[in-house]
This record gives structure tokens, C-alpha cells and sequence, in this order.
């Protein structure tokens, strides 16, 4: 580099910072996370380690990601409406909760007029995964070239409920044979959702969520495989969910690392095939008595998907706290991803994180605390046999204690609830979202319940009169 611009070394950049701290130590801007991960002021070569490249593998028909919509509903007309209307307004795939998916002949009527094998597709059902895979599959009669996602999850529908109708080995088996027979049907299909956001929406650790999500997919390959299925097709049936909040950094660092588990998760298998990772934005950070900040929240979840290569993004509207999305907050949510990828162009590079230090070494240290969480859950008897024994559940109780105590102490804010509050709040609509139905009889778990680290803030501020 020339003399007009000296290339600086890690110690003229220290003795910047140390200036600037006027007195402090530079070790005084170290800190842990919840994993016990060390951040630190300053990343060179020295601490970066070497370069790192995950970069999104696959296109979404041309842009740099897929924008997914969430519908949830009952009645099959309103979500056709809804349906339809979001895929004009700029979605390319459709993500449907509720009801609507009991049967192949409402959630039929739901989709009418949808292209299915150009517009993939999804569920969100729960334990009753299969059922509405079922249900799916004939609605789909007719498109065998259907790009359907029947993201069959049983192990965080468990996790969530606490309980299930039958031992969740037996609804683990039944979602298997369920992808079995209907992967000749649906070449274009993919059946599972290995998704660890059941751990992040609880509370828990970025380690914590990217362990859950590797132990889940090793659980459900394994099933699909005895259930008939080849381990190539078990794998590439297999999508990696994940959640993303307003830590846009953690959060492109933690789409990162989860490719990397999973390039070294399929080796083990024997055969190494690409992630197709759906990031959903984060409910925990939301806030319900003021919901207009969430927007804010939400640009910086939709950054993190896009920067971090996400396959596919879903970001909630800006009022899901307090009910269901209704067209006002899916078009907002839809237009910030618009402005993320048209005009942002945030999906012009591959890997845009790649050759940062900062970014490179964040995501080796969390796909490290990953994969250390997934091991942890394997030596506990796998995932089932972890959340059977309330390790797992321990371990999400003390990180999320760890967050309360920080927002609690001042030592973490939450903008818009503890800090820079709006004394007059504007609500924003929604719509009624009924209580879930958790059927149990069979298994049982300490559940690992969705919160809001908002919730006592906004609580205290009610009660306050504000």
C-alpha cells in the first residue's frame, strides 16, 4: 500500500483505541455472551484466524433469496385472498398456519389460483405435521412438478408443548413414513424443517439453537432413512430453520455457522450436500405495547437473513405480538424485504461477511458452541432422550435468566421499552390469534415456552399508566 494510505498495524490500532478509552484498558471492552463466547474490541489476523466462506448456494428464480409469507387463518377464503395478494405484492412462497390445514379440502380452496410449481409452498402444523402433509399432497393432485415444503417438525412441536398425543418417537417415525411416501409423488418436495427456534424463542443461547437444529436434523434423516428413505434424500429433504432478532451481527454469524455444522453434519453421514436454511424473524424481540419500533427490529432480521444467505427469509408484521399479521403488516413486512434486495442490493455478493475478521472468527466460535451443543445433546441420548430428562430445558433456562438479568440491571436495553420510550404509543392492527391447542395423552416434557423479554417492561409500564 502506498505512503497516502499506510496499511496500519494491530498495534497503531490499539494505540488509537486505548487513546480514545482515555485511561481504560482495551481487555475492559471484552465481554461474554451467553455461550461464553468472548467478543472483543479489536480483530486482526492474529485473532481473526483464517478466512471463511459460506456463501447461500442456491437461487430464488433469480433474486438473491426467496421472500416467504406467512398467512395464518381459518376460513379458505380469506387466506386465498390473503395468499394470492401477497404473491402479487412481491412474496415468492407462501408459508400457511391454522386451520385451514386440517383438511385437503379447505387448504384445496386456499390454494386456488396458486401456480404450485412455480410458487413453493409450506406448512407450519405442528404436531399434526403429517396429517396436513396429507392433506398438501392431495391438495397438490394434479402439479407433480409441486415445489412443496411440507416442513414436517415434530421434535420442536414437542419441545414447545411440553406433550404430544403418542410417544414422540412414534410421531417422529409417522413423520418420516410420511416423507417416504410421498417423495416419488413430489420430486420437487422437501419434507422437514430441522428447525432449532423453539430453543431462541424460549430464551435460549445461539449455541443452544444451532445444537437443537443439528440433533434435529440428525433425528429426523436417521427416521427418514429407516422409514425406507435414501440418506441422500433424507438430506435434501431436509430444510434448517432458524430465527434471527434486531443482533443483526450474531444473527449473519449465525446463518453462517449453521451452514458450516451442516457441511461437516452430511459428511458424517457420507454424503455432503447443500443447506437450504429459512430464517424467521424473531418473536422475543418484539414489543406489543409499542409496536411500531418492530419495524426497525424487523429490517434488522431481514439484514441478517440476507447478508448471512439465508435460502429463504420470513419476517412477521410488525404487530405479531399482539395477534396475527393482518395485509397492512404483511405488505410492510414484505416491502422491507423489497427494499433490502432491490434497492439495498444486499444480494449482489455471495458472502458479503467473508474476510471480516470480526465476522469470520464470530461465526467459527459459534458454529464451534453449536456443534459443542450438539454433541452435548447426543451424549444425553439424542435430542428426544435430552428434552425427556430436562437437560436441554436447564441449560435454555439459564440463558434466558442470563438476558433477564441484563435487561433487568440496566446492562442491556431493549429501545422502545426500556430505553427511549414513547410516553403515547400508537397501536398498529392485527387480528385475533387464537390460544394453541396443545393435545397431549402420550409424552411429556418440561416445555420450552416462547417468551417476550419485552413483556415485564411493558407490563410495569401499563400499571404506571403509560
Amino acid at each position: 500500500m502506498s505512503d497516502l494510505f499506510p496499511d496500519p498495524s494491530p498495534a497503531d490500532w490499539r494505540g488509537l483505541a486505548e487513546k480514545a478509552l482515555k485511561g481504560r484498558s482495551l481487555e475492559s471492552l471484552v465481554h461474554l455472551d451467553s455461550d461464553g463466547l468472548a467478543i472483543r474490541p479489536l480483530y486482526a489476523a492474529a485473532t481473526g484466524g483464517a478466512a471463511l466462506s459460506a456463501p447461500r448456494p442456491s437461487d430464488a428464480e433469480g433474486r438473491a433469496w426467496d421472500v416467504r409469507t406467512l398467512v395464518e387463518g381459518e376460513d379458505p377464503a380469506t387466506v386465498n385472498t390473503a395468499v394470492l395478494a401477497d404473491l402479487v405484492g412481491g412474496a415468492a412462497s407462501v408459508l400457511l398456519k391454522g386451520a385451514v390445514l386440517a383438511d385437503s379440502e379447505p387448504l384445496g380452496r386456499a390454494l386456488d389460483g396458486v401456480a404450485l410449481e412455480l410458487a413453493p409452498v409450506g406448512l407450519d402444523a405442528g404436531i399434526d405435521g403429517p396429517e396436513a402433509a396429507n392433506a398438501l399432497a392431495v391438495a397438490a393432485k394434479g402439479s407433480p412438478r409441486a415445489r412443496l415444503m411440507f416442513h414436517m417438525d415434530p421434535l420442536s412441536a414437542f419441545a414447545e408443548a411440553g406433550m404430544a398425543p403418542r410417544a414422540i418417537d412414534e410421531h417422529l417415525l409417522l413423520a418420516a413414513n410420511t416423507a417416504a411416501r410421498h417423495a416419488g409423488a413430489y420430486p420437487e418436495a422437501t419434507f422437514f424443517l430441522a428447525g432449532g427456534r423453539v430453543v431462541h424463542e424460549a430464551g435460549g443461547s445461539i449455541g443452544q439453537e444451532l445444537g437443537f437444529a443439528a440433533a434435529n436434523a440428525a433425528a429426523l434423516v436417521k427416521a427418514a432413512v429407516a422409514a425406507g428413505m435414501t440418506v441422500e434424500a433424507a438430506l435434501k429433504g431436509t430444510v434448517l430453520g432458524v430465527s434471527l432478532d434486531q443482533e443483526y451481527f450474531d444473527g449473519l454469524a449465525k446463518v453462517r455457522a449453521l451452514r458450516l455444522m451442516w457441511r461437516t453434519l452430511t459428511r458424517a453421514f457420507g454424503i455432503e450436500t447443500p443447506a437450504v436454511i429459512e430464517a424467521r424473524s424473531s418473536r422475543r424481540m418484539l414489543s406489543a405495547h409499542d409496536p411500531w419500533p418492530n419495524l426497525l427490529r424487523l429490517a434488522a432480521a431481514g439484514y441478517a437473513g440476507a447478508v448471512g444467505g439465508a435460502d429463504a427469509v420470513v419476517l412477521d408484521g410488525l404487530s405479531r405480538a399482539n395477534g396475527r399479521s393482518d395485509a397492512f403488516a404483511r405488505r410492510q413486512a414484505r416491502n422491507t424485504q423489497a427494499v433490502l434486495m432491490e434497492e439495498a442490493h444486499l444480494g449482489r455478493v455471495d458472502d458479503p461477511a467473508a474476510g471480516s475478521w470480526f465476522l469470520d472468527a464470530r461465526t467459527r466460535d459459534l458454529a464451534e458452541a453449536g456443534w459443542a451443543e450438539f454433541q452435548r445433546i447426543e451424549g444425553e441420548g439424542g435430542l428426544i432422550g435430552s428434552l425427556r430428562a430436562g437437560s436441554l430445558q436447564g441449560r435454555v433456562a439459564a440463558a434466558r435468566a442470563e438476558r433477564e438479568a441484563a435487561l433487568a440491571t440496566g446492562a442491556s436495553q431493549l429501545v422502545g421499552v426500556t430505553k427511549f420510550v414513547d410516553p403515547a404509543p400508537r397501536p398498529a392492527p392485527f387480528e385475533a390469534d387464537p390460544a394453541p391447542v396443545y393435545p397431549g395423552g402420550g409424552d411429556v416434557c418440561d416445555p420450552l415456552i416462547p417468551i417476550r423479554f419485552a413483556a415485564p417492561f411493558e407490563t410495569q409500564q401499563r400499571e404506571a399508566g403509560q
